[in-house]
């Protein structure tokens, strides 16, 4: 974000209710330090929950953090991660699943440099945390100094803003700052880069409030004539659809949503990450769309007349090859981010603002209509999948355990009511595919940036944003890459119920490798140390899954639970995750089977 603020011109002296009667709180007007006005700062936006890691250059904010987290009054719950990238994505999966801004504190150098693939995860996936990384002091910055990295420089490429607080007057403002761009209009993270002499650095305290930046304008003005514009087309079209991404959830917008689509009967597909914006069971839910999406909406994008994106950004993973993509429709863009527009599949009608006040408006405009020939035209196109590739998976009659059965046996015994987190690879396709939901905020995943190693971390940040139980999915080389914070979840009891799939491989890439590289298995079959003297190394309940007679035992065992639990699922070598569209070609020419 590109920023020519005069920081005085957007603080407000502030009196937040409450503080006064804090332990420690010094008052408004007294002397203290850096890290003490941080203390008081992130209390002041309302954070209880803080991931991070200490260090040598964030020693100062460590030391007056105990005082904070200490005692039935405490302020925060510190969760020490074992890795600082882990706080980061921990401080995504509380985000998610919460709505809150994820607060993550580290060291400087290394520790700084370990989150920024946290950083850049949340900011592909608009997810809302600040980062807060000691430095050098400010009369080291330059010198190449232990530990010292220029994190603003490195970090702004990559975050919705980047900051470096160099002096303790700046500490109220910054944060307060900070919370703002984070949690508005398209969320995002945030960098604070915190050197020492600010951190131990004294003056007078002054609550700050920031909420106006210049040149900042997260929440556009909607324009009615493009709400007129999209309407009529809506209201004439014969085979509308629509595709929903996240942006329905960050807005707040289910509601809206579920009025828009009926008004008007609108099938709906959904993102990876717009998943739980509506209803598994909804009529109007027609299935995940994507490389590995249902295979009725993915078709469907290439019939309809008018195709209208709400919070979504036509992802290439959503539109495979663009040159043949919708090219027969009308295409409307819901997005409260005008950067979007145009940006992969030119749009007929913007609608650009936020769909909580965009999707009401439209709504208004819309007669009231009967696509029911035009619904039905998927019941087909599902019904071939269902057979072909849905009941294989899930309902398989012999042979090796595999992931669909398992993802969707844990789905029923939830009821659409647990949260789902999963890494990277098939384990993600497979669970976001067979998972339900009923509830919004209801999946954890990396979407635009893939971070293998992401779920673990983001599942135990998901268990401090949520009283649902919070299923984690994940491959043995996703586990393998964040395993050490089995540390956090025995340190914590967090109560993440882990389900790896075991298969023995890389399983994404080996699929790509023996569709493309002719079974050339390059360095992809994993070597798996013994998971159950692991678990019982870190005090975590266990139990292993060969035969399909135990799964439905041992899945009901683990989710009675009342803590942490790692079931070990030995799944088939070389099952490939399908429905497929096949790099390179059109959306509708989805492979339900492959020659591989």
């Amino acid at each position: 974000m590109t920023e020519t603020t005069d920081k005085k011109s957007t603080v407000e002296t502030a009196s937040p209710v409450g503080l006064q009667s804090r332990p420690h709180f010094p008052k408004i007007g007294e002397t203290c330090s850096g890290s003490e006005i941080l203390m008081r700062a992130l209390y002041q936006e309302g954070v209880k929950t803080i991931f991070g890691y200490p260090g040598g250059a964030i020693m100062p904010v460590y030391d007056d953090l105990l005082k904070y987290t200490e005692g039935e009054d405490a302020w925060f719950h510190h969760v020490l991660v074992r890795h600082e990238q882990a706080a980061a994505h921990a401080a995504e999966g509380f985000a998610r699943v919460s709505g809150e801004v994820g607060v993550a504190i580290v060291t400087s150098g290394p520790g700084a440099t370990n989150t920024l693939t946290g950083v850049a995860d949340a900011m592909m996936d608009s997810t809302p945390i600040v980062v807060i990384a000691g430095q050098v002091g400010v009369s080291s910055l330059g010198s190449d100094a232990f530990q010292e990295v220029d994190l603003v420089g490195v970090a702004q490429p990559i975050s919705k803003w980047s900051y470096q607080i160099r002096r303790p007057e700046d500490v109220a403002w910054a944060v307060s700052r900070a919370f703002y761009i984070a949690r508005s209009g398209r969320p995002g993270p945030v960098v604070l880069d915190f050197p020492r002499n600010a951190q131990t650095g004294k003056c007078e305290w002054q609550p700050g409030k920031v909420d106006h930046v210049r040149s900042y304008h997260p929440y556009p003005k909607l324009n009615p004539e493009a709400v007129r514009a999209a309407a009529c087309l809506i209201n004439n079209a014969r085979k509308p659809m629509a595709l929903v991404g996240q942006g329905v959830e960050l807005g707040e917008a289910q509601e809206e949503l579920r009025e828009f689509l009926e008004k008007a009967d609108i099938p709906a597909g959904r993102t990876l990450l717009g998943l739980s914006a509506l209803p598994s069971d909804h009529p109007l839910n027609v299935g995940m769309l994507g490389m590995h999406g249902n295979y009725a909406p993915n078709v469907k994008q290439q019939e309809c007349d008018v195709l209208i994106a709400i919070g979504m950004r036509f992802s290439d993973r959503v539109t495979g090859n663009l040159r043949t993509y919708a090219k027969q429709a009308k295409v409307i863009h819901l997005d409260i981010d005008p950067a979007e527009i145009d940006k992969n599949v030119p749009t007929d009608v913007a609608v650009i603002g936020d769909c909580k006040e965009s999707l009401p408006a439209l709504t208004a405009l819309l007669r009231k209509a009967d696509h029911h020939e035009w619904r039905e035209s998927f019941a087909p196109l599902h019904a071939k999948e269902t057979e072909e590739v849905i009941e294989p998976h899930i309902h398989p009659a012999e042979g090796p355990l595999l992931m669909g059965e398992i993802i969707n046996l844990v789905a029923q015994l939830t009821g659409g009511n647990a949260v789902l987190v999963n890494d990277v690879g098939e384990n993600q396709m497979f669970s976001s595919r067979y998972f339900k939901y009923k509830n919004s905020r209801s999946v954890v995943t990396s979407g635009g940036l893939g971070t293998m190693g992401f779920g673990l971390p983001a599942a135990v940040g998901a268990t401090f944003g949520t009283d649902r139980t919070v299923c984690f999915f994940v491959g043995d080389g996703g586990l393998q890459m964040s395993i050490q914070e089995f540390g956090t979840i025995m340190e914590q009891q967090c109560p993440v119920k882990i389900i790896l799939l075991n298969n023995n491989y890389l399983g994404n890439v080996r699929q790509w490798q023996d569709l493309m590289y002719d079974h050339r298995h390059s360095f992809t079959r994993m070597l798996n140390p013994r998971y159950d003297d692991l678990a019982k190394a870190y005090n975590i309940p266990y139990a292993l899954v060969t035969e399909r007679k135990d799964l439905a035992m041992q899945v009901e065992r683990m989710l009675s639970a009342d803590g942490p639990f790692f079931l070990e699922c030995a799944v088939k070598e070389n099952e490939n995750i399908l429905p497929m569209v096949v790099p390179g070609t059109s959306i509708d020419e989805m492979a339900l089977h492959l020659d591989i």
